[in-house]
């Protein structure tokens, strides 16, 4: 019975019907209601909780308003998911339903709609699918094709066989390392702290090379690739995390000329690179000879762990080879509904540009003008990345967390622990929670 999934639900104190409505939403987002389930009649439902008819009446107005419940002439109330949530960016988390606000990861929410519909249409042909083994190998033949011609359509002739599907970009660059093996690697200093977390587990020396608002430093560039002479480089030119900063063609044919002469593999990390939120994107050509890695985990979901490789189909057939790649394969249905969802990027990817565009113009506005910090309004991407006055990074971080509000300072993102007057605050949440993130971070500089 309602009453039972809904017990202690005068806890949330107020009017008891804002309480009831607090309470419906609370068990509709962790599943004790299901999205779809009918309402008792709320003559019924009164009776059950011990309240006046009144009350339900009040508090199922109050969702159906935002868009939890409707209501079919003679059958009752039907629970649904607002509209803004199964299409907001960010995950509801983020919005701090207790006390605390936490961006220390800029990452996405399941396009609902998409993803359900993609799950329902892959269950109903995976007969062929669930009549083969499921062992690891190179990816769904289907899902290979699917990926091959989207780096065809921007310039990039591909192969399937040149493409080898992983479970995320993490697996992808794991799987590079083990395999290829470099003593030393080019990184970007900052880059993304997952990567070089990844890189630290291998044992892996970094040399690191500068990037600031303006782009790579060449010079620094220069003398990494002559120190990693036959390595590796890790770039980010699309959209570089944290700074936002896109890579320009002169400089792409630089680094392809530097990988050449000092035998330096250069493996390119795509995975924002369809968050360009110019007016006009076109994307850049990519960097020749260099091995991408890309994934769904930015632009769709991170729990549909799905990634890939790209690179010379004798690189790819070396790491299927690779006894350790079947570690690193997805699910063969998870591959099934990635195929359902890759048809759909185009119009996926202008609703998840115009959100971020328009939560990243808000942040920036906000943040403009105080003299606490300053930056530089990145064309693409999930971040802020803030230049510190008069603190460091981490200060700040420990009084904002102290508000409630938890952000990642610049040292997390450096190879070498500099980059300590900086802050990343990522756009991801919804608007009216990053005017939340502004005032308790000027509160938190204040204090």
């Amino acid at each position: 019975m309602l009453k039972d999934v809904l017990a202690g639900w005068r806890r949330f104190g107020g009017p008891l019907a804002g309480a009831l409505a607090t309470a419906l939403r609370e068990a509709v987002l962790d599943g004790r209601v299901r999205v779809g389930d009918r309402l008792p009649s709320e003559r019924r439902l009164a009776g059950e909780l011990g309240v006046s008819r009144g009350t339900v009446v009040a508090a199922l107005s109050r969702l159906r308003e935002e868009g939890w419940l409707v209501t079919e002439h003679g059958s009752g109330s039907r629970v649904r998911l607002p509209r803004n949530l199964g299409e907001r960016y960010a995950p509801l988390s983020v919005d701090g339903r207790g006390s605390l606000l936490d961006l220390r990861r800029a990452v996405p929410a399941a396009p609902r709609a998409i993803v359900t519909d993609a799950v329902t249409r892959a269950l109903g042909r995976s007969a062929g699918l669930l009549l083969e083994s499921g062992e690891p190998g190179p990816g769904l033949p289907e899902l290979r094709e699917l990926i091959a011609r989207r780096h065809t359509g921007e310039g990039s002739a591909t192969r399937p066989e040149q493409i080898l599907v992983t479970s995320g970009a993490r697996a992808a660059l794991a799987l590079l390392v083990t395999h290829l093996g470099p003593r030393r690697i080019v990184v970007e200093n900052p880059t993304f702290f997952d990567t070089l977390a990844t890189l630290r587990r291998f044992g892996i020396r970094t040399v690191p090379a500068r990037v600031t608002a303006a782009g790579w430093d060449g010079d620094q560039l220069a003398t990494a690739f002559r120190e990693a002479a036959g390595g590796a480089a890790l770039l980010t030119p699309d959209f570089q995390n944290p700074t936002g900063v896109l890579m320009g063609s002169e400089d792409r044919r630089k680094v392809a000329e530097l990988a050449a002469r000092y035998g330096v593999t250069v493996i390119v990390d795509e995975t924002v690179r369809d968050l360009d939120l110019r007016d006009h994107p076109v994307p850049e050509p990519r960097i020749g000879r260099a091995v991408t890695i890309g994934s769904l985990s930015k632009t769709v979901w991170g729990g549909l762990r799905v990634g890939w490789i790209r690179g010379p189909a004798a690189l790819i057939r070396e790491l299927l080879l690779d006894p350790i790649s079947g570690l690193y394969a997805p699910p063969p249905m998870e591959q099934l509904v990635a195929c359902e969802i890759l048809p759909l990027m185009g119009r996926l990817l202008g609703q998840r540009r115009s959100e971020l565009r328009r939560q990243r113009d808000h942040l920036a506005g906000s943040l403009d003008g105080d003299d606490a910090w300053s930056f530089s309004l990145p064309q693409g991407g999930l971040a802020l990345w803030l230049r510190l006055n008069g603190v460091s990074g981490e200060a700040l971080a420990g009084k904002a967390a102290e508000a409630g509000l938890n952000l990642l300072p610049g040292p997390v993102f450096s190879p070498d622990g500099t980059r300590a007057d900086r802050l990343r605050v990522p756009y991801t949440a919804p608007i009216e929670t990053l005017d939340r993130v502004v005032e308790q971070l000027r509160r938190a500089h204040r204090s």
